[in-house]
């Protein structure tokens, strides 16, 4: 019993004693830490400005990384300040490379605003202008930079979502500088507080390449004008050990000046080289990679640009092990990311002189009280910027509870007068150049006159008044004239006897429009409206009992819907389109006596998707029908055939037949396209088309059958600044006719 006892008791010794001796190891190698801790310096990592080169960043931070080394601070200008104050939010150099391996380099160099972001008013008046210049005292001006970086904004925005509340930068995971400079004195600006993405931009607003961000007040423009390497501020934030890395370009000879981009930066770098040399003895390592043959928009190379960063990095990787140790130094620096959805409890805007709160949360196309992701937030500032409205777009969010009040800043356009020019040529309206006046707020909030004066073989024009109203019912009116003179395989036109050979027709169309639409379930658009219509059809090389086919005016109601995502009219790659329109005739000065009331029902359907890779299947259908009465004058009759012209809803395009040359009172359409990116913006098609025309064929189920008409075409299209390129060769197996058709620039 006694040893019993005694063995138990020595077995609690036993125990007491390992605990005893764990706890002393335990508080020994924390000790021991944080003596190392107190021992080892403070790191900083500073990072120069360089664009598209400053990728290289990434590659340097990898090997950091893989050094072990805990980074203490971090200060960065111009695309410095992108990597480090990313880096400082918690993204480690993986996840960097991974971010930046995929995003989209044309858009971080240009304002994109997809397609499916702008309205339809600004979707048509964006795709058909050129050239775009303010206007303003009848003054030609220059746009202040290619783009407002809105892309970039919201992509920012979105990858720092978990840090959106702090406005501290010593509360990120590393304490975060970066340096702009003020537009007005040339000073150096240290931005170390406010919101983080704005800061970022600022620092990176190369000029002419990005407007100017304002911050408190202040203009602020790209750092690396005064400052591209901001060792010393680095110090200054308590770091005693300094990593560098310098992807500044040295003096360029004449030959290696080839643009305003490289003289720009040329002039830039006169100062900042020479502070080069001292600050680089400064640094305690320094890392240069060798980013010659690359420049400062050079994105779509990240990825060769990235690895010449963690080749100079192994370089110095023997000293970076020194001070390093720290092999959890991933591990410990990663932090979770957001979950992308805000509840957004209210929207607050400033006060506006031309635009109201309720055309600017139209805009955004979700209001007070949402539950909405990023993405929803991206598209809605895209609208705003679509507009072209906004000289500047900021936004930020206020913790509110578990819930954000968005704070939307705009700056207002000061340039309200636009001078937009076009060009274009194609088969039916022959060569054409076009001069736009656009004017907004002419005499309400939210509104915009454009008047489009088109001069060339047929002179047209096309006059617009609208004022957009958001969520709310918009107001419109339209006035188009169109005229063209094409010959066109003869039937009686008036009385619908065949009769053969040819007719030199002179068309001329002038449409005035009163309409009223608005979004509904915020993608479809749907609209109602009165329409007056003018037609003059005369023929000067028959001789008829009556030259004149038509000379008439026509009173119509309208009613549409329509919805469009596709992400680019003329080679869409994804997307789906779908668009209605009623129009009933109630009123005609009748020049033949014969007018009775009757409608017209159009409708199109379309669907594209890519199938692999650069191959995009694209497929379309469409309708026109006429019910009621038969309209006498056969110009109400839909005339199909041709490519590359603006089409109107009677006047489609049809590959194997001529333009017009096939004319009735109904038709049904279909078309399926193969269209196949052979290199970037450069396009080779195969289309096939068919349809059924006749006169009223939807009475029975004939149309269903197979199809009466048919045509083929193969193509090459080259997207360019001036619009699509394109040659089109086509053929029909019906009448074994062949046409070849160019088109050039956008449609109109």
């Amino acid at each position: 019993m006694v040893a019993s006892l005694i063995s138990k008791n020595n077995r609690y010794l036993d125990m007491r004693n390992f605990f005893v001796v764990l706890v002393f190891f335990c508080v020994t190698a924390v000790a021991v830490a944080q003596d190392e801790e107190a021992d080892r310096p403070k790191i900083g990592v500073v990072l120069s400005g360089g664009g598209a080169k400053g990728l290289a960043h990434i590659g340097v931070l990898k090997v950091i990384e893989e050094a072990g080394i805990k980074v203490d601070y971090i200060a960065g200008t111009s695309m410095g300040a992108i990597i480090g104050g990313l880096y400082a939010a918690g993204y480690t150099a993986s996840e960097l490379d991974s971010i930046f391996q995929k995003v989209d380099s044309d858009a971080l160099i240009q304002d994109y605003v997809p397609r499916i972001s702008k309205s339809f008013y600004e979707k048509k008046n964006d795709e058909i202008y050129t050239v775009s210049l303010p206007f303003e005292k009848f003054k030609i001006g220059v746009p202040k930079a290619l783009s407002k970086g809105m892309y970039n904004y919201n992509l920012l925005s979105r990858l720092l979502a978990h840090v959106r509340h702090v406005r501290d930068f010593d509360e990120l995971k590393i304490p975060f500088l970066c340096v702009a400079t003020n537009a007005e004195t040339g000073e150096a600006v240290i931005l170390r507080s406010g919101n983080l993405p704005q800061a970022i931009l600022a620092s990176g607003a190369f000029p002419s390449l990005y407007s100017p961000v304002e911050i408190e007040g202040i203009m602020l423009i790209d750092g690396g004008v005064v400052n591209n390497y901001p060792i010393q501020e680095l110090r200054d934030m308590g770091a005693e050990f300094i990593i560098g890395v310098d992807v500044q370009d040295g003096l360029k000879d004449r030959n290696a000046i080839t643009g305003a981009t490289d003289l720009l930066l040329q002039i830039s770098n006169f100062s900042t080289i020479r502070q080069m040399q001292r600050k680089k003895k400064k640094t305690d390592i320094y890392i240069k990679p060798d980013i010659s043959g690359y420049n400062v928009v050079s994105f779509d190379l990240g990825k060769d640009i990235i690895k010449k960063g963690e080749e100079a990095a192994e370089k110095s990787k023997e000293e970076l092990l020194e001070i390093g140790g720290n092999f959890n130094a991933v591990k410990e620096h990663f932090v979770p990311k957001f979950n992308d959805t805000l509840r957004i409890s209210a929207i607050d805007n400033n006060k506006l002189d031309t635009y109201t709160s309720a055309y600017v949360q139209g805009k955004l196309g979700f209001r007070s009280h949402s539950k909405i992701t990023y993405e929803t937030l991206g598209k809605g500032i895209d609208n705003l910027n679509g507009t072209q409205n906004f000289s500047g777009i900021a936004y930020q969010f206020e913790q509110d509870g578990d819930q954000d009040i968005l704070q939307v800043r705009l700056d207002e356009n000061p340039v309200r007068r636009f001078l937009k020019l076009g060009l274009h040529y194609d088969g039916l309206y022959k060569s054409a150049a076009l001069v736009n006046i656009t004017q907004k707020k002419l005499l309400f909030k939210n509104d915009v006159a454009s008047l489009d004066v088109i001069l060339g073989d047929n002179t047209r024009y096309n006059l617009n008044y609208y004022i957009d109203n958001g969520f709310y019912w918009s107001v419109g009116l339209s006035s188009k004239l169109k005229r063209f003179s094409r010959t066109v395989p003869y039937r009686d036109l008036n009385r619908g006897e065949g009769m053969p050979g040819n007719l030199s027709l002179d068309y001329e169309e002038l449409s005035n429009r009163l309409y009223f639409q608005t979004i509904f379930a915020q993608k479809f658009l749907i609209g109602i409206g009165a329409e007056h219509k003018y037609l003059n059809v005369q023929s000067k090389t028959i001789s008829l009992e009556r030259a004149i086919f038509d000379k008439s005016h026509y009173v119509a109601g309208h009613a549409y819907l329509t919805f469009d995502s596709y992400d680019n009219k003329y080679f869409p790659t994804k997307g789906f389109m779908m668009k209605g329109e009623y129009t009933q005739y109630v009123f005609s000065s009748d020049y033949n006596n014969d007018f009775e009331p009757f409608s017209h029902i159009n409708a199109e359907v379309g669907f594209v998707k890519k199938i692999y890779k650069g191959l995009v299947l694209n497929l379309h259908s469409e309708i026109g029908m006429t019910l009621g009465s038969q309209p006498k004058s056969s110009f109400f009759n839909y005339f199909l055939g041709g490519y590359g012209y603006a089409e109107t809803s009677n006047v489609v395009p049809f590959f194997g037949y001529d333009f017009l040359s096939l004319y009735d009172n109904s038709y049904i359409k279909g078309t399926i396209k193969l269209d196949y990116e052979i290199f970037k913006r450069n396009h080779v098609n195969l289309t096939a088309n068919f349809a059924n025309i006749g006169n009223v064929i939807f009475e029975n189920t004939d149309w269903i059958s197979k199809p009466e008409y048919t045509g083929y075409a193969i193509g090459y299209g080259m997207e360019t600044l001036f619009g699509p390129i394109e040659i089109k060769h086509s053929w029909s197996p019906d009448t074994r006719s062949h046409y070849t058709w160019f088109g050039v620039g956008f449609w109109f």
